[in-house]
């Protein structure tokens, strides 16, 4: 079930007894939550309605499902549940191991690995859980044999102070910001730059594609621990068993995040060479974005690093969050479904439609296209950066975010492109018809918009000036299609 799903339809606010169940519970939820804190009550509730008048075209959002919301919002959240099923340091997990139990073994079938790892509050968290799994594996365990000692904590203060450096120094080779990689791969921001040394790949400087001779030759040549593979804002599909050859021939730890295009796996979409899970060595995930579930993350990886990764917590995890695990395991079991499957193909063919109907209209497509959900724009033709364009279609009711493109002269805060994409339109249940208005829609509001200058004449960078005809004229042609396809329409509050 969907955010498109109808049950009965909902009533008017004073007659609860035709409501849909949908529409009981988040009222009553709302009723509790405004009896303590009626701000915070009514911000949850224009959140809702922002989101019903604005279409959403971010890459990595989506909705989830009623029944995933709302598997969040219950006493689980009172538990304290640090270890794994079976294997806790707190009494009292009897459910809490049987839910956590049961997204594990959807998230084995569904992906068809050898081991899940479903505590991850987020993709970040994934992420350190898989570094630590591999310096663990690759370098820890190594030094301590060397050592001749079978635990970190037997090591003395020098020899400890000498394996710290040493897992600090490590190589990590992933796709450069700017060709579409993640900060958590590697850049000096982030705690994964300060894990490894990052070296990165690129793509072509011409037709922004990856080139997988140029990252089998800086892989020859940095002899990295671990390869990630990966993206943000990368629309191509990843041959991930041409990685996976790279990876053994260096020697390498093959890691994939597939955070953006997890449901794209699970929907089999991206099969055989387009796997990651069938080549890498581990993989992890967000389950908000394509998987349409609860914020959080998860961890797939083969048996010789299972043992690691279950000591996510307290590695560098704190503690579950047995709440968000069930919402995990609600979105899993949907994703389970065959309707799923056919949700994952409207995504990607959607985005094929958006960009093929923008590109006929003069806008830039990075790439020429696209082969997974997302869409990536060149604003420069149209004099903005990519902060003046999001600001201009946000003010018609579109809701995009700015973005890099490859060798981007404006950087990561101003950029020189937008990032679209289809996950949650196709959600609400829009098509090829939708995306070509859609694209009709985003033209005109980036055609009609420009910079604005400031006091002292200069061209300011994030400033931008659209006529209200036009921003009047977009906002009401997205209204009309949030009308014909709208949020929740099972919930009436």
């Amino acid at each position: 079930m969907n955010a498109r799903s109808k049950p009965r339809r909902a009533s008017p606010r004073g007659s609860p007894a035709t409501a849909s169940s949908e529409t009981i519970a988040f009222r009553a939820a709302l009723d509790v939550i405004a009896s303590v804190s009626p701000e915070i009550a009514d911000s949850i509730r224009r959140e809702l309605e922002d989101q019903r008048s604005h279409l959403k075209l971010i890459a990595s959002e989506n909705f989830a499902s009623p029944a995933v919301l709302l598997a969040m919002g219950n006493w689980l959240s009172d538990k304290y549940a640090e270890g794994s099923p079976g294997h806790r340091f707190y009494a009292g997990c009897d459910n809490v191991d049987a839910i956590e139990s049961r997204a594990i073994e959807l998230a084995k079938a569904l992906f068809g690995a050898d081991h899940a790892y479903v505590q991850p509050h987020s993709g970040i968290d994934a992420n350190l859980v898989a570094f630590w799994a591999v310096l663990t594996q690759r370098v820890e365990a190594p030094e301590l044999e060397r050592l001749h000692v079978k635990d970190v904590r037997d090591l003395s203060a020098a020899d400890w102070e000498a394996l710290r450096r040493r897992l600090g120094s490590q190589k990590m080779m992933g796709m450069a910001l700017d060709a579409g990689g993640h900060l958590t791969h590697g850049f000096r921001p982030n705690i994964s730059g300060k894990l490894f040394q990052y070296c990165s790949y690129t793509v072509d400087p011409v037709t922004h594609i990856l080139d997988y001779d140029e990252v089998q030759r800086r892989a020859q040549i940095e002899r990295p621990l671990l390869i990630v593979a990966g993206y943000s804002s990368y629309p191509r599909k990843i041959n991930f068993r041409i990685f996976r050859e790279i990876a053994d021939e260096v020697g390498a730890t093959l890691m994939v995040d597939m955070a953006h295009f997890a449901g794209l796996v699970a929907g089999k979409v991206f099969t055989g060479d387009f796997d990651p899970v069938a080549h890498a060595h581990i993989v992890t995930t967000t389950t908000h974005k394509t998987l349409r579930g609860p914020r959080g993350g998860m961890v797939l990886c083969d048996v010789t690093l299972s043992e690691t990764v279950d000591r996510g917590c307290p590695l560098v995890l704190g503690g579950p969050l047995p709440h968000v695990i069930a919402a995990k395991a609600v979105a899993l079991t949907e994703a389970s479904r065959p309707e799923f499957a056919s949700y994952a193909r409207r995504v990607v063919e959607n985005a094929a439609v958006l960009a093929a109907e923008l590109q006929a209209r003069g806008v830039t497509v990075v790439t020429g296209g696209t082969e997974n959900h997302l869409v990536l724009l060149d604003v420069r033709p149209f004099g903005l950066t990519g902060r003046q364009a999001e600001g201009a279609l946000r003010s018609a009711h579109v809701t995009v975010n700015r973005n890099v493109v490859p060798y981007d002269s404006n950087g990561s805060w101003y950029t020189s492109g937008l990032r679209l994409g289809t996950p949650a339109v196709t959600t609400l249940g829009m098509g090829s018809s939708e995306m070509k208005e859609v694209a009709t829609i985003i033209e005109s509001v980036l055609r009609a918009t420009t910079p604005r200058q400031t006091p002292s004449g200069k061209t300011s960078l994030a400033n931008y000036q659209l006529g209200e005809r036009v921003r009047r004229e977009a906002a009401s042609r997205a209204s009309d299609l949030l009308g014909s396809f709208p949020l929740y329409p099972g919930i009436e509050l």
